[in-house]
C-alpha cells in the first residue's frame, strides 16, 4: 500500500492546501507564487494530459514522488535529483523561548533574501500561505528561521530551515528545528522533511535529532516544451 507522503503535493492540494490549489481532479498545483510543487492524480494519459495543461509556457513545475516520475510528452525535464524523505520518530514537547517570535508578512522580503543566501530550498515572497515561520531576529535583524510547507492529514512538513552564516555555531538552527516540531506535535501531526540525498551533513543531523528515514524520493523539474 501507498503512504500518504509518498505522493506530498498531490496528498496535500487535495486535502489541507485544497484551497491553495489550482487545476482539478486529474492534476493540481500551488500558485507559482508560492511555491513550484505539482502533482497529476496518478499516471494515467488523462493526468498527465492535464499536467501539461498547468504551466504557462515560461513556468517551471517541481515534482516530487517516491516512485519514479512519469513525464508527458509536451514537458521536458529541466534537471533531476535524489531526495530523502525523513520523519519524526516521536512527538516532539511543545518549548518556549523568548528569543523566538512568529514572523509576519512584514517579514516576507528579510525571509526571503535570508532563503536567497542560505538556499534552504524553494521559497518565495508568499511562502507563509502554505503555515506559520518563526524566527529570531539580532538587534531587529532576522538571522534564523524556520516554518512549515506541505501539508497532509496527520502530517506537516517542516522546512525553510536556515540561519544566517554570520550567526551559525550558536545552536539558533536546532532550537528552531525543535520549536517547529513541538508545534506541529502539538496539533497531534507527525513532522516530516526533505533533504538532498547528497546531504550527508544535514541527514545525520536530523538523525541525531530524532528523525529516521522514510522513503527515497525523487525530484524532476520540468517546463513545457517549445514548439520547433
Amino acid at each position: 500500500m501507498s503512504h500518504i507522503l509518498d505522493r506530498p503535493a498531490w496528498n496535500a492540494l487535495r486535502t489541507a492546501h485544497a484551497t491553495l490549489a489550482e487545476g482539478n481532479e486529474r492534476a493540481r498545483r500551488y500558485p507559482p507564487s508560492i511555491v513550484p510543487f505539482a502533482a497529476p492524480a496518478d499516471d494515467t494519459a488523462e493526468s498527465l494530459e492535464a499536467l501539461e495543461n498547468l504551466p504557462a509556457a515560461d513556468e517551471a513545475m517541481a515534482l516530487v514522488e517516491a516512485n519514479p516520475i512519469a513525464i508527458p510528452p509536451r514537458l521536458t525535464v529541466v534537471s533531476e535529483g535524489k531526495l530523502v524523505q525523513m520523519i519524526a520518530e516521536r512527538p516532539y514537547q511543545r518549548i518556549s523561548d523568548s528569543r523566538i517570535e512568529s514572523l509576519t508578512e512584514a517579514d516576507a522580503a528579510e525571509m526571503l533574501a535570508l532563503a536567497t543566501l542560505t538556499k534552504p530550498g524553494p521559497f518565495t515572497l508568499r511562502a507563509q500561505s502554505l503555515g506559520t515561520f518563526w524566527g529570531v531576529k539580532i538587534d531587529g535583524r532576522l538571522i534564523a528561521m524556520a516554518g512549515q510547507r506541505m501539508r497532509q492529514p496527520g502530517f506537516a512538513e517542516l522546512s525553510g530551515l536556515c540561519t544566517h552564516p554570520d550567526f551559525r555555531g550558536r545552536g539558533l538552527g536546532t532550537l528552531l528545528f525543535r520549536f517547529v516540531a513541538g508545534e506541529i506535535s502539538a496539533r497531534n501531526e507527525t513532522a516530516y522533511l526533505h533533504a538532498y540525498a547528497t546531504n550527508a551533513p544535514a541527514i545525520s543531523l536530523y538523525k541525531a535529532m530524532g528523525f529516521r528515514l522514510r522513503s527515497e524520493m525523487n525530484l524532476t523539474i520540468v517546463t513545457p516544451r517549445q514548439s520547433a
